[in-house]
């Protein structure tokens, strides 16, 4: 018998989705991540869950249908960590003609059926709040529904779920290679320099963009896929509009970029699309790409922006499977499973592209591929919650004034991040504690003890950074002694 039925090498957003997905249904299920959860290209998204809007321009009408269906799930299942937002698109006289870019949107909303979101409506930028931070030549635009979403913490409760239902969830151990022997796979990794070697019914790729490199260490009887890898960059400056609505601009180069509401004091803008090779790790966005994204941002917005005003960047890998497009900005951003195995070959699957709106299906789907391989039980994630989401859709706010009732002594502001962190589960964190002191020590922006002591026992937190910047976005507002304060910290907790 082997160890496990099934082995995941990947913690982004499709393999913690699969791992969940599997152990509910009463597989043995491994996940093994070389880094941090999520510290790949999964949380440097631009923070949506949505149709794609743009992709209809492709005629991929199912995919964003499909999109659009998943939107609605995921709000329900998870709505402390996804809520719902306004987009403007603005029309560009010299871009898209008007009549193209309404009838896309009518198109939007008909595929997104009965929705519990509103749908379209017309702007005029000359008279609504909308319009006011805007260029004066802009006078008319479009707003339209999608969601925004707290990607890193998507990923991490989807773990968090898949270990509840009994999988096991290893960071920092590192994939060497594996082996088919007979009916199962004899897989090396190693965490901490010391090896192991476990056997399991079928291996799952879901590295990203390091599924060659993985795929380097199998058979080599086993097809590889063509991949292509597309980096995508964003920028962080200070706010620079007053609202919850977020923009979505047209760009002459047939892109699109979106401006978004980020962590109160800021906005978030991006992504580029920008074909690459080499080391796929996330990374920094380039000169010429922040250069890029100011420029177009300096097209719409009154108010001018230089590479001196971005507070943060960060750029991510996306493998997107070649399907011999020249162009990155018109590869398709659906997945695609390649399935090797047969009676005598335990299966491997290798999973290309997807998106986080797509990652609950993907889920299943690929669990399809593997049901000849694998007894397992029925679908169950499309009516279930994610830890902490157990509360109504558009309850978020009444969520918040209770919290501020039950725990008087927390600021509206820390009571919001928790609840948008935490969701139910914030009583974990907050328990019986009746004054911010029996919280433990305080490390900057909120961020006290008790919360860094839950994120290492339930969430694999092991550095500043794994808190700071995966499980929540504090390091936009902690400095370097703050942090150093906060690693000693952890330090001590570890021993």
């Amino acid at each position: 018998m082997a160890d496990y039925d099934l082995t995941i090498i990947g913690g982004g957003i499709n393999g913690t989705a699969i791992a969940r997905d599997a152990a509910g249904r009463g597989l043995r299920v491994l996940l093994v991540e070389q880094n941090d959860l999520s510290s790949g290209t999964s949380w440097t998204s631009s923070k949506l869950i949505h149709g794609g809007l743009r992709y209809l321009e492709q005629g991929a009408f199912a995919l964003v249908q499909e999109g659009l269906h998943e939107r609605a799930l995921l709000l329900h299942m998870a709505p402390h960590i996804i809520w719902p937002t306004r987009f403007v698109l603005p029309h560009h006289k010299a871009l898209r003609p008007a009549w193209q870019l309404r009838l896309g949107l009518f198109i939007y909303d008909l595929l997104a059926g009965k929705s519990m979101l509103p749908g379209t409506c017309t702007v005029d930028l000359t008279t609504d709040d909308a319009g006011k931070p805007l260029q004066p030549h802009l006078r008319k635009g479009f707003e339209y529904s999608d969601c925004c979403v707290d990607d890193a913490r998507l990923v991490i409760l989807n773990a968090v779920d898949a270990a509840e239902h009994g999988a096991d969830i290893r960071t920092r151990t590192y994939f060497e290679r594996a082996e088919r022997h007979n009916q199962h796979w004899h897989i090396t990794l190693n965490a901490k320099s010391e090896q192991s070697t476990i056997t399991s019914r079928a291996l799952i790729n879901a590295a990203g963009p390091w599924i060659e490199q993985v795929n380097a260490h199998m058979p080599s009887d086993i097809p590889r896929g063509a991949v292509k890898l597309v980096k995508g960059s964003h920028i962080v400056v200070p706010r620079l509009f007053d609202h919850n609505k977020a923009y979505i601009f047209q760009n002459a180069d047939g892109r699109i970029v979106f401006a978004i509401p980020y962590h109160h004091n800021f906005t978030l803008i991006g992504t580029t699309d920008v074909i690459v090779s080499g080391d796929p790790a996330p990374g920094a966005a380039s000169a010429e790409e922040i250069t890029y994204l100011c420029k177009l941002a300096n097209d719409y917005f009154k108010k001018s922006i230089t590479p001196s005003d971005v507070v943060w960047n960060f750029s991510g890998i996306r493998a997107l499977y070649d399907h011999r497009s020249i162009s990155s900005k018109d590869l398709s951003r659906d997945y695609y499973l390649a399935l090797d195995g047969d009676a005598d070959h335990p299966p491997l699957l290798s999973i290309y592209g997807g998106k986080l709106t797509a990652a609950r299906h993907l889920a299943e789907t690929a669990l399809e591929k593997l049901a000849p391989f694998l007894p397992m039980g029925e679908r169950w994630t499309e009516h279930s919650s994610l830890p902490g989401g157990d509360f109504p859709w558009n309850g978020f706010d009444d969520m918040v004034k209770n919290v501020c009732k039950q725990w008087g002594f927390l600021t509206p502001a820390h009571a919001r991040r928790l609840v948008r962190a935490y969701g139910t589960r914030i009583t974990h964190i907050l328990g019986g504690a009746k004054a911010m002191g029996d919280l433990g020590e305080c490390f900057g922006a909120d961020l006290t003890a008790r919360e860094v002591c839950y994120l290492m026992q339930h969430e694999w937190a092991q550095t500043a950074d794994d808190i700071l910047w995966l499980r929540t976005k504090l390091g936009l507002y902690f400095n370097l002694q703050q942090k150093e304060k906060l690693a000693s910290f952890i330090a001590s907790e570890q021993q």
